[in-house]
C-alpha cells in the first residue's frame, strides 16, 4: 500500500482542541447513524429533520472549532500571514458558509 502524502498547510497541535473536534464528529456519526435507522423505520419526517440538524450543527461545530484553534495557534506563534495562508483561510471560511 503506498504511503499517503501530507497536504501541505497546517497541523493543529492543540490536543484539547482535536480531542474537542473529535468528540463533536463522533456525536455526528451517532446522529447519522440514528437518521438511518430512522428512515429505514419509517419514521417521521419532522423527527429525520430533526436529527438531520442536531448532526449538521455537530460537523459546523468542529469545523469552526478547527478553524478557531488553527487561527489561534498561528496567532499565539507571532507568525506573520503570507497572502497564500490568507487565501486559503478566506477560502476555508466560504466553504463553511
Amino acid at each position: 500500500m503506498p504511503a499517503r502524502r501530507r497536504a501541505a498547510g497546517h497541523v493543529l497541535e492543540n490536543v484539547d482542541a482535536r480531542r474537542d473536534i473529535a468528540n463533536r464528529l463522533k456525536r455526528a456519526h451517532g446522529q447519522l447513524g440514528a437518521v438511518i435507522r430512522m428512515l429505514d423505520e419509517g419514521r417521521a419526517c419532522e423527527d429525520i429533520v430533526t436529527q438531520i440538524a442536531a448532526a449538521n450543527k455537530a460537523i459546523n461545530g468542529a469545523a469552526f472549532t478547527l478553524v478557531s484553534a488553527g487561527l489561534e495557534e498561528c496567532i499565539t506563534q507571532g507568525g506573520k500571514a503570507s497572502d497564500d495562508a490568507t487565501e486559503r483561510l478566506r477560502r476555508v471560511f466560504l466553504a463553511l458558509a
